[in-house]
């Protein structure tokens, strides 16, 4: 599985992004790197149809399910809208739904894996 944060120096939502993201790849069990994506100019930008920092692909796709409709490319943090607020991080639904998307088909799923270690963690 290929995992990239595409950001901006300057902006603070990669940052933000890191450590959840770590915890969110390790409970669905994904050990592969992340790539981390420097975007430096607005030419740049377009090439990496980049939306704003951070930017999480997952395979190539962006987690957001909105992305694809979008053209606005630049050097700007991201907002993410997701019920109603905004946000500078994807949500975690939004990850963990392209997670299993990215999997092949016989790999446990997230919430499977979830929910053994949850059942793992009760006391007897």
């Amino acid at each position: 599985m290929r995992i990239e944060v595409l950001y901006f120096d300057g902006c603070p939502g990669h940052e933000r992004l890191m450590p959840r993201l770590g915890e969110l790849l390790a409970s669905a069990g994904v050990e592969d790197p992340v790539e981390l994506v420097r975007v430096e100019s607005l030419d740049d930008a377009e090439q990496h149809r980049f939306l704003g920092s951070p930017t999480l692909r997952i395979d190539g796709v962006d987690v957001d399910p909105a992305a694809s409709e979008r053209t606005d490319y630049g050097l700007k943090c991201r907002l993410y809208r997701t019920e109603g607020a905004q946000q500078p991080v994807p949500s975690d639904e939004w990850v963990l739904a392209a997670i299993e998307r990215a999997r092949p088909n016989d790999e446990p799923t997230a919430d499977r894996l979830l929910r053994r270690r949850r059942s793992a963690a009760r006391p007897d």
